[in-house]
C-alpha cells in the first residue's frame, strides 16, 4: 500500500524525452484581413498653439487677505510646533525625574 508504484519501463520516460509533444504545423492567422499595402509615414499635423492667458493680477484688497491669510497659517503652524516640543519637553523632564527617584530608591534600600 505504501510501495511506490514504478512505471514499466517500456511507458517509462527516458531523461532526454519531453512528456509533452512538440508544437507543430501550428499556423498564426493574420492580425488584419484587410489587405491594405503599408504607406510611408506623414508628417505630423502641427498642433496650434494655445492663447496666451492674462497674468494673474492683484489687487490691493486681494494681496492684503493673502498676506493676511499667510501670516495666519504661519502661526497656527508655529503655534502646533512649538506645543508638540513642549509636550516632548515637559515628558522627557518628568521621565528624568522618575529615573532618579527610582535609582535613589534601589541604591539605597537600607534608609528607609
Amino acid at each position: 500500500m505504501f510501495t511506490p508504484k514504478i512505471p514499466p519501463p517500456d511507458t517509462a520516460p527516458t531523461p532526454g524525452t519531453s512528456l509533452v509533444p512538440p508544437l507543430t504545423g501550428l499556423v498564426h492567422p493574420p492580425a488584419c484581413t484587410c489587405h491594405h499595402t503599408p504607406t510611408a509615414p506623414t508628417a505630423p499635423v502641427p498642433v496650434p498653439a494655445a492663447p496666451a492667458r492674462p497674468a494673474v493680477r492683484f489687487t490691493p484688497g486681494s494681496l492684503l487677505v493673502a498676506a493676511a491669510g499667510g501670516t495666519a497659517v504661519v502661526l497656527v503652524v508655529g503655534t502646533v510646533l512649538v506645543s508638540m516640543l513642549l509636550a516632548t519637553a515637559i515628558t522627557a523632564a518628568s521621565v528624568a525625574v522618575c529615573a532618579v527617584v527610582l535609582r535613589s530608591l534601589l541604591n539605597h534600600p537600607n534608609n528607609r
